[in-house]
């Protein structure tokens, strides 16, 4: 038993105490924490369930994958890090999950049972990874009045029952759900063989908050505290990349606002599902909102700026871009300053002269070549650094017209316009005319 090898508190013993080799900066899938230790290297081995070959050639000469699992220190979540989700050929063979034994029959009629007290008269049931289609079917023929729909891009695609429907395609919960506002969401069996199921239930909480539903979430998968229980490493191969606790399972829930009807054990405790409403959280909406603002907002001032652009360029007038790297750069190739119309960019930094703008390809110069070839128009798009750069200015005898910077999706004048960008010092002389 593992129990021997730990405290009574679970804590490992001194002389277990994982070596640096072992410490592993990897994301859990689970709850998203960043440190894992190795936890079972499985060595190289071939496809377990979907590799199918038809010889014993075939199954000698199959392709070794690594696996390499760690746990995660925060949850417990089991996961191989050296999983890749391109080696697993879903789109070749079918993920059959046989079982017709006594005690999981019982398992699915008991489910079924606890679903259909949840569901009303007329439901409409969306199961996302519907596999065969059987487990869908049998509650379609229970309450045959509803609409169950399947999505599985891999799945079967002809139902025995009229109120079925099979999709060989994937569930896009930001489309669908607000489409078919289902009373229950099914995933059976899934998250075990996804990269990233803690974002697969923060996807679907999200896009419920967004069409305004609380639908019923079930979600079932297997699990392995009986195989920590008793050193079981069968259970690591390599199409189940992702190795649920209870404890882990219970986690990426919490962290994916949800709120838990009821969370179980079935089959002997090889499963661990629970039955959530999908709620999500009203900051994410704000967030959400305010993002799709900023966006449409930025691209108006994209477009803004590109015409005070070209209308400085027609204007006749010298212009001198002051920044040549980093958000000057970022700048110049997002508004498409190029170098045909703007050729002239300096720096403060003479280390930088000589190198050339990312993107736009102009030559940086240093700032006193603005001595010997002053600019009418100088435009800082580092706002922040106007005021220093004005003084610095100053200071070195540069003189100009007008100073601009990019402010709320305009070009403005740094010394008349409202900004919170500070102004010069009373020391600082007001820029002379070229």
């Amino acid at each position: 038993m593992l129990s021997e090898w730990f405290g009574t508190t679970g804590s490992a013993l001194p002389a277990n105490a994982p070596a640096a080799d072992d410490i592993s900066v990897t994301t859990c899938p689970a709850c998203g924490y960043h440190i894992a230790v190795l936890f079972y290297d499985g060595g190289h081995q071939p496809l377990a369930t979907l590799g199918w070959p038809r010889d014993a050639a075939a199954a000698q000469a199959m392709e070794k994958l690594p696996l390499r699992f760690v746990r995660c220190v925060d949850c417990g979540h089991v996961f191989n890090a050296a999983f890749d989700y391109t080696r697993v050929p879903y789109t070749d063979q079918p993920n059959r999950m046989f079982n017709r034994g006594a005690r999981w029959s019982r398992f699915l009629e008991e489910l079924r049972t606890d679903m259909l007290y949840r569901l009303p008269e007329r439901p409409t049931v969306v199961e996302i990874g519907h596999g065969e289609g059987t487990f869908l079917e049998a509650l379609a023929a229970a309450r045959p009045e509803g609409r169950y729909l399947g999505f599985d891009p891999h799945g079967a695609t002809h139902p025995h029952h009229p109120s079925v429907e099979f999709h060989r395609a994937l569930f896009h919960p930001q489309s669908d759900l607000p489409r078919l506002k289902p009373d229950l969401l099914i995933s059976r069996h899934v998250l075990e063989h996804l990269t990233d199921p803690l974002g697969f239930v923060q996807g679907l909480s999200f896009a419920a908050s967004l069409a305004g539903i609380q639908p019923l979430l079930y979600l079932e998968v297997p699990c392995i505290d009986r195989a920590l229980d008793h050193l079981r490493t069968e259970d690591f191969y390599y199409e189940h990349n992702s190795h649920f606790t209870t404890e882990s399972f219970s986690r990426m829930l919490a962290r994916s606002f949800t709120s838990i009807d009821a969370l179980d054990h079935g089959y002997g405790g090889e499963v661990v599902f629970a039955f959530l409403r999908l709620k999500g959280r009203l900051e994410h909406l704000v967030h959400a909102r305010h993002a799709k603002g900023f966006a449409l907002l930025a691209e108006s001032s994209r477009q803004v700026i590109m015409l005070e652009l070209a209308n400085l360029h027609l204007s006749g007038q010298r212009v001198a871009f002051w920044g040549g790297t980093g958000k000057c750069a970022a700048f110049l190739h997002a508004h498409q300053a190029d170098a045909a119309r703007f050729p002239v960019v300096v720096d403060s930094d003479p280390d930088k002269a000589g190198t050339y703008v990312p993107g736009t390809g102009q030559r940086i110069e240093f700032r006193d070549v603005l001595l010997t070839e002053p600019a009418a128009v100088i435009i800082v798009p580092t706002q922040w650094r106007a005021r220093d750069i004005v003084e610095e200015a100053a200071r070195a005898g540069i003189v100009y017209q007008s100073l601009l910077i990019p402010h709320n999706g305009h070009l403005v004048d740094y010394f008349t316009a409202a900004h919170p960008y500070g102004k010069p010092s009373s020391q600082t002389k007001e820029p002379a005319l070229v």
